[in-house]
Formats: structure tokens, C-alpha cells, sequence
């Protein structure tokens, strides 16, 4: 018999069965070829893996075809739409021949009769991978081109995308960063993401929070102070800038320094020096400083609060943290993070949020934020005695029979095309992309679905 040739590059194939024999079989058969051999048990989760992973070779047993709940002469069409590339191996049990013969109409490369002999499984696989399709766009991966984390922060949304974007502009600079937004919105995860993406990643990170300290403390814990520079001071004191030598200072609250501590930091972005408080001795900085601010400093220099030259030094690259209730689609992904960081603190085995959960949580106002959703999440995993996370286990503002639903509205004339883009794009974002809620609540089947995301040119 012909023997076939030997992959010459990783092949990656997907094995659909009940059981682990037939993956087991198949990493034995094709030990040493460069196959990577992944498994589900049935097709119900198929699509999710294939709109995150690529798949030369996917190989369904007629057993487990038929177990899942998925409609699998569908599920094989929407693969051989959107995934051209990928090579369907169809193996039957006797008695679902039909099966199979709908099977290859659906868009399967080839189908065998069960049981069948290793040397022939090897080489129907082998002859899949030589004649698969060698170029072709894969439209499930197209849709999760957008990144879903950049370092600690969270958010597939499209203004997330935006200042993921901005903090990696930010990072390949050395200018000052003016960080601004309200309370809550991630400004400090913002600014660690520039340094860890910097070239002072190696250098010392040094937070400070301004609006936490007592006013005449601040201009000691920025600079440092010699010992009696003041009442109390009863040694010499290293400050931020100081220690943090070729790395970052973050100051956040920058609004609430004082007029003298303006000076201070200002003769510093010129300078580069500073002096320690009570102290002559001229020390340089090269620190990298980003600063952070939930009000608007514009006003407040119109108001003769804070230092127009300041003003100006430090907003020289502007980042807006956008507010959770802008983020579409955030909600839940951030809601699912913060679920399982709380799940490790708490050595907790919570898998899952009711459906009327979700939608208190999506109708929600969120005017504290990420921040406030993060408390939320901890309270309830804390609280929670069972598996699923349930409305009772939410602080009371969220209360069950007051959801506001999104609604979406069209003037008369709007075209039907435009329409219907709208409306799915509405439903990709409530359901954070996921493809098959998308098309539950669209009331359309996933392949129609992913038809009109070709007709649109939804990516």
C-alpha cells in the first residue's frame, strides 16, 4: 500500500468522540508526524473551540454526532463555510450510513465505515491534511481578532480596543501621561499596563495615591525629607522620585496637591531635580511620571486651583478610561474574571450565573465602575453556598423586577439592511460575542447567523 508523506509543519486536529479511545488510537498512529490531537465528547462545543482555535483535520465518530444537542448537519456546514481550511473526516458506525451520506452533502472531505483498520485511518488522515485547502479566511477567528486583555486590564468593548491602543502608543514614549476618568475605571491597572509594556518594565513601578494623604505629607512622601526638616521628622526619609530612580511614578488624584507642591513637581518635569524637604543637596530623576486625575483639571485652572504651566506639562498624552456603563458586552467578561480570582481566594467551586443574574447586572448603572463591580462579585462569592450565583446574592440596589432592558429605536425610513447590521452587532455585544447566544436571541439558527455576518461584513 502507497505510504503517504509526513507532515512537514504542526497540523492540529480536532476528535470528536465519547470516548478517549479513538484520540488515544489516533496520537499513537500519528506519533512522531507533527499532529496535534485535541478532543471533545460531543459537537456541542465544536464551534467554541474552532472561534478560538484553528483546526486542520476534524474527525466526528457517528456516535457522537448524534449525542450531542447541536444540530450536527448544521454545525457541518457552518464549519466548512467559515473554516474552508479544515479537512471533515466522517466515521460511521453500521447502520448510520444515511447519517454519513447527509454528512459529505454538509460539506465532509470524506467518510469510513467503523471499525476500521489503523493503516486506513492513518492514511485518510494523512490524505486529508495533503489535499486541505492551503490558503482560505478563517471567519471564527476573524471574529476574535479583538484583544480581550492587555496585562490587568479587561474589556473586549470598543472603547477598550481603543485604549489598548492608546497604552501601547503610550509605552513606546517617554512623554508625560494624563490618565483621566471616573473613579473606578481602572486608571491605576491603566498606567501599570504602560510600564509593564515600557522600556522601564524593569525598573520600579511607584503608585501614589495623593488624595489618600494628609496634604502636608505629600510634598515628604514625593521628595523626601532630611531629619528635623519639620516637627517629627526625626530621620532622613527617601521619596518616590527617588526611589523610584529609571522606573515610573504614578500619582494618582493629582488634583488634590497643593499650590506649594505644584511648584515642587513642576521645577521637577523641567529639571529633572528635585531637593528633599529641609535638604541643599541637588538630586536627578530620571523616572517616567504618569499622572491621574476623576476630575477636570481644565476647570479647576480655570478656577485658580491648580497651575496652568502645570496643567500643560502634564497633558501632553491624554488616555480617557471610559465608564463601565460605555463598555457594551463588558459587563459579564469582567463579572467572569473577577469570578474566578474570588473563586481562588475563597476556595470556592462556583461554575456559573443565573440568567436573570445576568440581566440585573447588564441593566445595571455601574456609577462606581469596575471597581464597584469588583465588589459586587466578591460580596456575592462569599455569600454564596451553592454552584450558581443567584439575584439573592447580590447587595440589594439590584433588585429582581426593576431590569431595564436595553431597547434600540429607528426612525422610520431606516434601511431594512442597515436594520438588521444593527441588531446583530446589539446582540454579538450583550452576549460578549458568543456566537450561538447571539443567535438564540436573534431567533435564527447559528448558520443563518453566520450568513449574515458574511452579508454584513461583521468581523
Amino acid at each position: 500500500m502507497k505510504k503517504s508523506k509526513k507532515p512537514t509543519q504542526n497540523i492540529r486536529m480536532m476528535a470528536v468522540e465519547q470516548k478517549a479511545d479513538l484520540v488515544e488510537r489516533l496520537t499513537r498512529l500519528l506519533a512522531g508526524d507533527n499532529i496535534e490531537v485535541h478532543r471533545e465528547s460531543n459537537i456541542d462545543r465544536v464551534l467554541e473551540r474552532f472561534e478560538t482555535e484553528a483546526y486542520d483535520v476534524l474527525v466526528i465518530t457517528s456516535a457522537a454526532f448524534k449525542a450531542g444537542r447541536s444540530d450536527g448537519i448544521e454545525l457541518l456546514e457552518v464549519i466548512a463555510a467559515n473554516s474552508p481550511t479544515t479537512q471533515i473526516l466522517f466515521l460511521a458506525e453500521s447502520g448510520d450510513i444515511q447519517t454519513a451520506m447527509a454528512a459529505l452533502k454538509a460539506g465532509t472531505y470524506q467518510y469510513a465505515k467503523l471499525p476500521i483498520e489503523d493503516e486506513e485511518l492513518k492514511l485518510l488522515i494523512n490524505a486529508a491534511i495533503e489535499k486541505r485547502p492551503l490558503y482560505g479566511t478563517n471567519l471564527f477567528l476573524e471574529a476574535r481578532k479583538h484583544q480581550v486583555k492587555l496585562e490587568q486590564l479587561v474589556g473586549r468593548s470598543k472603547p477598550m480596543q481603543a485604549i489598548y491602543r492608546q497604552i501601547r502608543q503610550a509605552a513606546v514614549t517617554d512623554m508625560p501621561i494624563l490618565l483621566v476618568g471616573e473613579t473606578g475605571t481602572g486608571k491605576d491597572l491603566a498606567a501599570q499596563a504602560i510600564h509593564e509594556m515600557s522600556e522601564r518594565k524593569d525598573g520600579p513601578y511607584v503608585a501614589v495615591n495623593l488624595g489618600a494623604l494628609p496634604s502636608e505629607l505629600v510634598g515628604s512622601e514625593l521628595f523626601g525629607h532630611e531629619k528635623g526638616a519639620f516637627t517629627g521628622a526625626i530621620g532622613q526619609r527617601v521619596g518616590k522620585f527617588e526611589e523610584a530612580k529609571d522606573g515610573t511614578v504614578f500619582l494618582d488624584e493629582i488634583a488634590t496637591i497643593d499650590a506649594k507642591v505644584q511648584v515642587s513637581l513642576l521645577r521637577l518635569i523641567e529639571q529633572k531635580t528635585f531637593h528633599r524637604l529641609g535638604g541643599k543637596t541637588t538630586i536627578r530623576t530620571n523616572a517616567r511620571l504618569i499622572t491621574a486625575s476623576n476630575q477636570n483639571l481644565l476647570d479647576l485652572v480655570e478656577s485658580d486651583r491648580f497651575r496652568k504651566d502645570l496643567y500643560y506639562r502634564l497633558d501632553v498624552f491624554r488616555i480617557s478610561m471610559p465608564p463601565l456603563r460605555d463598555r457594551g458586552g463588558d459587563v459579564i467578561l469582567l463579572f467572569d474574571e473577577f469570578l474566578k480570582r474570588f473563586n481562588r481566594s475563597f476556595k470556592k467551586n462556583i461554575v456559573g450565573v443565573a440568567p436573570e443574574c445576568i440581566s440585573l447586572l447588564e441593566s445595571y448603572d455601574w456609577p462606581g465602575n469596575v471597581r464597584e463591580l469588583k465588589n459586587v462579585v466578591q460580596r456575592a462569592v462569599l455569600i454564596c453556598e451553592e454552584q450558581v450565583l443567584l439575584p439573592e446574592h447580590l447587595p440589594p440596589r439590584f433588585k429582581p423586577g426593576k431590569t431595564v432592558r436595553s431597547k434600540v429605536s429607528f426612525e422610520i425610513g431606516t434601511p431594512l439592511l442597515e436594520i438588521e447590521r444593527e441588531m446583530i452587532v446589539r446582540a454579538l455585544t450583550a452576549t460578549q460575542n458568543n456566537r450561538k447566544l447571539a443567535a438564540d436571541l436573534l431567533g435564527i439558527s447559528r448558520r443563518a447567523l453566520y450568513n449574515k455576518l458574511q452579508k454584513h461584513n461583521i468581523k
